[in-house]
């Protein structure tokens, strides 16, 4: 016996709660490269490692991790420079680097758990 359904789409709903699981999925992704960084950035008195922040472009989709010292390009750059057991020069870039995979499981997990 063949049995009637009604279904709506309400798509314009739908993009809404992707992009807000897409941003949400960006800041965790940024904030875990963050927390590695922070792990591997120069350590001397910590100034610099309180200066790491993480944030999220909604307009554009863009997640951002920076190091607000003022020497933090130079520390990140200089590859001749000493530094302590575990703290490196590119220490932002390495952490990315090292952390892509998760930082996409962590994107794919929020925009699943939007589509149940």
């Amino acid at each position: 016996m063949p049995q009637n359904f009604r279904l709506r789409f309400e798509g314009a709903r739908a993009v809404r709660e992707l992009r807000a699981a897409e941003a949400r999925g960006l800041l965790l992704g940024a904030e875990h490269v963050l927390g590695i960084s922070n792990n591997r950035v120069p350590l001397d008195e910590g100034f610099l490692q309180s200066t790491g922040t993480a944030s999220v472009d909604e307009a554009d989709m863009n997640a951002m991790v920076s190091y607000d010292g003022p020497y933090a390009v130079r520390q990140h750059e200089e590859l001749d420079w000493r530094h302590a057991p575990g703290r490196e020069a590119k220490y932002l870039e390495n952490a990315l680097n090292s952390s892509r995979s998760e930082v996409q499981a962590l994107i794919a997990a929020q925009l699943r758990r939007a589509l149940r």
